[in-house]
């Protein structure tokens, strides 16, 4: 006897060959003059965006000349601001101080940031990891506040130690949240077979786990690093030593509140250059090194951090 039922809806909208009207908005074709017009728009906003980056870095090269004049747009250049703001030594010391606490930091903050994802990817091994988690997503809404931070910094004998720039920032409640959801969607056979062969626990996660996360790693591991760069507010407010200021702490300094650079013209015969000329060398010195890590790590994001956020 023939089956007599009628095709459900899904079936025939499953069988009818996919239109313009199935398919996402960004997958479908538009026409010359949108894709026109779409086009002018991105140029625009990217020459927006791209115009202050350009100027800071011609005005750091501008002539002295030049600079007294406020010309916009400089033709003649000149490395005294740059031989100015080093030769004082206070940037070159902010510079290594930032260097130091975002090189110790990054690689603290990823060691016990793997660790503790490891351990709370497995809520059904690890006896506790689902109230450590809870404890984990609620520090992303309520937070201690400025003084008490302070009061705890300041009981722990941190207060002007770089250890104070490290420590409160080790660990990142949405950087545990995605690496933790990057290490869910590793293959459980693989780590089950390790165990059968005798594997222990750390030897799965340093020989297996940390091996195959290398694109989280590297995601997590940039973001860490800019925020210890640009750390400033504690900065601010556990640091009283100058010689212990990161760069950003310099960079406020010289640039906002317009303080003189001490040392910055060993030859008092020679006027220093203007000082929009010493801001702007400041600002790149501040903002090159940790730029020159982006196009290292690009590659990753996409492997990483949606990977890692697309499971809840």
């Amino acid at each position: 006897m023939a089956d007599t039922t009628a095709p459900s809806v899904f079936d025939r909208r499953r069988r009818r060959p996919a239109g313009r009207d199935d398919l996402a908005p960004w997958m479908r074709k538009t026409s010359k003059p949108v894709s026109a017009l779409k086009g002018v728009v991105v140029t625009g906003i990217c020459l927006v965006m791209l115009y202050p980056v350009v100027y800071v870095v011609v005005m750091s090269l501008a002539s002295p000349r030049q600079a007294r004049q406020g010309v916009l747009f400089p033709t003649e250049f000149s490395l005294d601001a740059y031989r100015a703001i080093f030769s004082g030594g206070v940037v070159t010391q902010g510079l290594w101080v930032s260097f130091v606490v975002t090189a110790t930091g990054t690689v603290l903050a990823l060691a016990m940031t793997s660790t503790l994802a490891w351990g709370l990817s497995r809520t059904r091994d690890v006896p506790g990891a689902r109230a450590v988690l809870v404890l984990v997503l609620a520090s992303m809404f309520f937070g201690a506040g400025i003084i008490p931070n302070y009061l705890l910094v300041k009981q722990l004998g941190l207060l002007d130690s770089l250890w104070a720039l490290i420590l409160p920032g080790l660990i990142t409640a949405f950087n545990l949240v995605v690496m933790r959801n990057f290490f869910m969607e590793l293959p459980r056979e693989l780590m089950e077979s390790a165990r059968i062969d005798g594997a222990g626990e750390w030897r799965i996660f340093l020989r297996i786990v940390l091996p195959l996360s290398r694109p989280i790693l590297a995601v997590m591991g940039l973001f860490y690093a800019v925020g210890f760069w640009n750390s400033y507010f504690n900065a601010l407010i556990y640091i009283n030593d100058p010689d212990k200021w990161p760069i950003q702490v310099v960079l406020q300094q010289y640039v906002i509140a317009a303080s003189p650079i001490p040392g910055m013209t060993p030859n008092p015969d020679v006027p220093p250059p203007p000082a929009i000329t010493l801001q702007m060398a400041i600002i790149v010195a501040a903002t090159l090194p940790i730029l020159l890590v982006y196009p290292f790590v690009q590659r990753y994001f996409t492997s990483g951090v949606l990977t890692g956020a697309i499971k809840g």
